[in-house]
C-alpha cells in the first residue's frame, strides 16, 4: 500500500477534494529578495577576491532559524559543484556542517568527509589537519561554507572552544580560502571571543526577519503573490492583500520559512475539510497543525477576535528567536557572552 492509498484509508468523511495535492510541499527555487541578493553578492565577491589573490578571509551570515541562512548557502554551494577529473577532483565550493558537541578532531574530519574521504574517521587532530590541508591544496578549495556554526558553543569545555576558534583561524590562515560562517545570532559570539578570529570575519551579514515597515512589508507581499502561484488550491483571498499579507506575517514573524510551512499547513487543512478554496479559518487550522499545535484562538493570527501581535513572549511559538543569551551554552555562561537586542531581530 503506498501513502496515497494509506491517506485514502483513513481520510476524513468529508474525502479529499484536491488528490494530486496530497502529501503537498512547496517547493520551489530560492525566492531572490533583497536580503538573498545581498548575500549571494558578498560571499561571491569574496570568492572572487580569492580567485585573485590568493588569499581570502571570513565572512559571518547569521540570522534567526527559519530566515533563510541554509538556503543562501546551499544555492552557493550548488552553483559551484565538483568537477571530476581523470588525476582529481576539484571542488571549488565546499559544504559542511559543524557536527554537535565539535572539537578540533570532529570538525576536521567532518570536512574530510565532505570532500568525499572514505577514511576520515581515522587519525587524531594534528594528523586529520595536515590531511585536510592537503585535501584542499589538491582539490582546488576556494571557499569553505560551515553551516550551523553556533554549534561550537557546545564543545565539552571553554579549553575545547578555544582549541577549536583557534584551528579555524589558523586553518584560514594557512590555506588561503575563503571562509563564510553561517549559524544563528549565537554564532557572532563565537567570533567575538576570539579577537583574532574576530578580525578575519569583520565582515558580516544579518539575515533578518522581514518587517511590517513599508519597504520591507512590500517585499513580503510580492513574496507572498510569487509563492500563490504555487499552491494547488487557490485562496479566497489573494494572498497579497495587505490585511491577509499582515495575518500571514505575523503568523511567521516575518520568516520565509514559517510563511511556507503556513501555506503548506493550509493546502492539507483544505484537502481534509474538502474545501476548495482557503478561507481564514482554514489558515488557522493549518497554522495550528504545522506552526503552534496548542496556541489560543486569542493568539492564532487568523481567528477573527486575535489580537494580531507579534508571539514572540516567553511561552509563544517564537520566543526562542528573540533569546538574548548563548543559546544557553555552559561555555557561553562562563565566557559572560550575550547577545544585544538589536543583534538578534
Amino acid at each position: 500500500m503506498d501513502p496515497i492509498q494509506m491517506m485514502a484509508h483513513f481520510a476524513p468523511e468529508a474525502g479529499f477534494t484536491s488528490p494530486e495535492s496530497l502529501g503537498y510541499k512547496l517547493v520551489i527555487e530560492p525566492i531572490q529578495h533583497r536580503r538573498y541578493r545581498e548575500a549571494m553578492f558578498q560571499i561571491a565577491e569574496l570568492h572572487q577576491r580569492r580567485r585573485l589573490y590568493g588569499t581570502g578571509g571570513g565572512l559571518l551570515l547569521v540570522g534567526p532559524s527559519g530566515a533563510g541562512k541554509s538556503t543562501i548557502v546551499r544555492a552557493y554551494h550548488a552553483a559551484y559543484p565538483p568537477v571530476f577529473e581523470s588525476q582529481r577532483t576539484q571542488i571549488p565550493v565546499l559544504l559542511v556542517s559543524v557536527p554537535s558537541a565539535p572539537t578540533v578532531r570532529s570538525l576536521a574530519g567532518a570536512i574530510l568527509e565532505a570532500m568525499g574521504d572514505k577514511k576520515s574517521h581515522r587519525g587524531t587532530a594534528p594528523e586529520k589537519t595536515t590531511k585536510l590541508r592537503d585535501f584542499i591544496q589538491g582539490c582546488g578549495v576556494e571557499i569553505l561554507l560551515i553551516d550551523e556554526f553556533q554549534h561550537l558553543f557546545y564543545t565539552t569545555n571553554v579549553t575545547a572552544f578555544r582549541d577549536v576558534t583557534d584551528w579555524l583561524k589558523n586553518l584560514l590562515e594557512d590555506t588561503g580560502i575563503g571562509m563564510v560562517a553561517c549559524g544563528l545570532p549565537a554564532s557572532e559570539l563565537v567570533i567575538n571571543s576570539n579577537e583574532q578570529l574576530a578580525r578575519r570575519f569583520s565582515q558580516r551579514i544579518r539575515i533578518s526577519p522581514f518587517a511590517l515597515e513599508n519597504e520591507d512589508f512590500r517585499e513580503y507581499r510580492g513574496i507572498l503573490k510569487a509563492l500563490e502561484s504555487h499552491l494547488p488550491i487557490r485562496p479566497e483571498t489573494p494572498l497579497y492583500e495587505a490585511n491577509l499579507a499582515r495575518r500571514i506575517f505575523i503568523g511567521s514573524y516575518g520568516l520565509i520559512d514559517y510563511t511556507i510551512k503556513i501555506l503548506e499547513g493550509a493546502v492539507s487543512a483544505a484537502n481534509q475539510a474538502g474545501i476548495d478554496c482557503i478561507d481564514l479559518l482554514v489558515f488557522a487550522a493549518g497554522f495550528r497543525n504545522r506552526v503552534w499545535r496548542d496556541v489560543p484562538d486569542r493568539l492564532n493570527p487568523f481567528h477573527p477576535e486575535s489580537s494580531l501581535r507579534p508571539l514572540d513572549r516567553p511561552g509563544e511559538v517564537f520566543y526562542l528567536h528573540t533569546r538574548q543569551d548563548g543559546m544557553g551554552s555552559p561555555v557561553a555562561s562562563k565566557l559572560g557572552l550575550k547577545l544585544s537586542k538589536k543583534d538578534n531581530r
